[in-house]
């Protein structure tokens, strides 16, 4: 032990990788140990920190690290030893890979020296291994070397190379390649996780990577790469194995990613640990879905629903500081760790939710007397319903000329729009009032906090008069989205209302899709928002499901 603290008191050269007497020290120490010895270096050549074992064992942990992002290497050398004359292992370079190290010196060690004055036998260094990062212009390309291994050589050659010439060149070589990929700095440069188990189809699992990146785009982040793992089931700590683990921990380094978005939820265990073998932020879907649900919320009830949302996600995924930052109590019986920080923060976390679901009833309650006032007009309403991006705020706004904004995004609407609409009574042909609700779209999975803090925004579909399901014919997985939303329909208590099916950007839409979807769905209608395509049509469909909801038997069904 005394040894081993003795060299925080050495100093090297700073335009050495090593001295002939420290790599001669460090191969007494190890030997005496017979354990491999590993010593971290800054670039002034101070030593800061020693570790036995290997570099996979004694790596600083990322969270320490400075974060220089792809275009910089984080100033720290490590000089090791191994007891065998083999190069360093393919985990020992992931290790320096993913600290992002100056350089890798490996010294080989002989296995019995020359005896030391009072006992005891001392090794000598045989040969030397030098490694070091290479920059990676195409992150497209698969297996591609992220660093560059010496040859043997001799502990003389090692010393007369120069240390900085070699890091400084490699650091403007990394500055280029960071450059020419034109990165936007206010953009999260995001990471893809996707975990595939036996129950997941593989295309159910490539769609929902897909829409994983959309959301990510939705959100302003950039997809830099997306990596996928399959298991039985996902691993209780990491969710994805340890192999994978460290795959990831390397493409964040080496991509100068700043956040890694998984396709499923997890746990606030497993953020934990993720974020302490990446070394950077961890979000789940759910996390992702809340994020831009804060930005489309402009209203003051949207908002305040977005709020309760992410406040019952929060809550159970606060981290305290221990008795550092504790409140102390005075007088005989309350002194101790007292109150945490933790626990202060919990407790205003669970008053404010408590204050916003009263809030949130007071809305729910607002909205249905102003519903009450419509039935007593007597004028019925149709909640146009589907899965995000459907078109449906683009076919309100054609119909009624409603200004709600649009744009080819998830998401890109939350507030309920409510709009007059005129038609033809199908028998009389007299004109006939309905109004038209905008509602919030649908998504696979949709998250239990979204579904309970908007339950007063989606109150307008479970007491709509009836329901327009909008769907998106030209998305890939049109049939996968009519499918989530009737599963989420499923769970709502909605009153026995017609469903109409209507199919929409027919414009978009080839041929072979066009005929599938008339065979399965010969009574829906196909119409294009933006062209005004179809509308005349959806406007008759429309006053006859109107009449048809208010029939006898629809009535009957309402009282059973």
């Amino acid at each position: 032990m005394k040894q081993l603290r003795r060299l925080y008191q050495q100093r090297l050269p700073q335009d050495c990788f090593t001295t002939p007497e420290f790599a001669q020290r460090l191969a007494a120490i190890s030997t005496d140990l017979q354990e491999p010895l590993c010593v971290y270096l800054n670039r002034r050549g101070q030593v800061i920190r020693v570790g036995v074992g290997t570099l996979q064992q004694t790596k600083i942990p990322l969270l320490e690290l400075p974060r220089y992002g792809a275009e910089r290497l984080c100033g720290i050398r490590c000089i090791t030893t191994t007891l065998k004359r083999n190069p360093p292992k393919t985990s020992n370079l992931t290790a320096m890979a993913i600290q992002r190290l100056d350089s890798l010196v490996t010294l080989t060690l002989t296995g019995q020296g020359f005896q030391r004055r009072g006992g005891g036998a001392t090794g000598y260094v045989q040969e030397a291994y030098l490694a070091h990062l290479i920059p990676q212009p195409d992150p497209q390309i698969k297996e591609r070397p992220y660093w560059m291994l010496s040859p043997p050589m001799s502990l003389e050659v090692l010393t007369q190379q120069d240390f900085l010439e070699l890091v400084e060149g490699l650091e403007a070589e990394f500055r280029r390649e960071f450059v020419a990929q034109a990165v936007d700095i206010d953009q999260d440069r995001v990471l893809l996780v996707g975990v595939q188990t036996a129950e997941t189809s593989d295309t159910a699992f490539s769609e929902t990577l897909t829409e994983l990146a959309r959301l990510v785009d939705t959100a302003g982040g950039e997809v830099l790469q997306e990596l996928t793992q399959k298991r039985a089931r996902p691993h209780p700590q990491t969710v994805i194995g340890a192999g994978k683990v460290q795959e990831v921990a390397l493409a964040v380094q080496t991509l100068g990613a700043n956040l890694v978005c998984f396709d499923r939820d997890l746990s606030p265990a497993q953020v934990r640990n993720l974020e302490q073998e990446f070394g950077v932020r961890v979000c789940d879907r759910t996390e992702l879905i809340l994020d831009i649900f804060a930005q489309r919320a402009r209203s003051g009830a949207g908002k305040l629903q977005v709020e309760l949302a992410q406040l019952e996600y929060m809550l159970p995924r606060l981290t305290g500081k221990g008795q550092a930052m504790s409140r102390l109590g005075g007088g005989i019986g309350t002194r101790g760790p007292g109150e945490t920080k933790l626990e202060t923060e919990r407790r205003a976390i669970q008053r404010r939710i408590a204050r916003l679901q009263k809030e949130v009833n007071q809305l729910q309650a607002h909205r249905s007397r102003l519903r009450q006032q419509r039935q007593k007009q007597e004028v019925p309403t149709v909640a146009i319903i589907g899965y995000t991006n459907a078109g449906k705020s683009t076919l309100i706004n054609t119909l009624t000329n409603a200004e709600v904004y649009t744009a080819d995004q998830l998401f890109a609407t939350l507030d309920p729009t409510t709009r007059r609409l005129t038609v033809e009574h199908p028998t009389t042909g007299d004109p006939l009032t309905v109004l038209l609700t905008d509602t919030v779209g649908f998504i696979h999975e949709l998250p239990p906090p979204l579904l309970n803090a908007f339950r007063a925004t989606l109150e307008e579909v479970t007491e709509a008069d009836a329901l327009l399901h909008l769907v998106d014919l030209s998305h890939p997985a049109w049939q996968h989205q009519i499918e989530s939303v009737s599963e989420i329909l499923a769970e709502m208590p909605l009153l026995p209302a017609p469903v109409l099916l209507v199919f929409n950007k027919l414009d978009q839409v080839e041929s072979d899709t066009l005929k599938q979807a008339k065979r399965l769905y010969p009574s829906a209608l196909y119409i294009a928002a933006s062209q005004r395509i179809g509308l005349e049509t959806l406007r008759q469909q429309l006053a006859e499901l109107v009449v048809e909801s208010e029939s006898p038997q629809v009535l009957e069904a309402w009282q059973q």
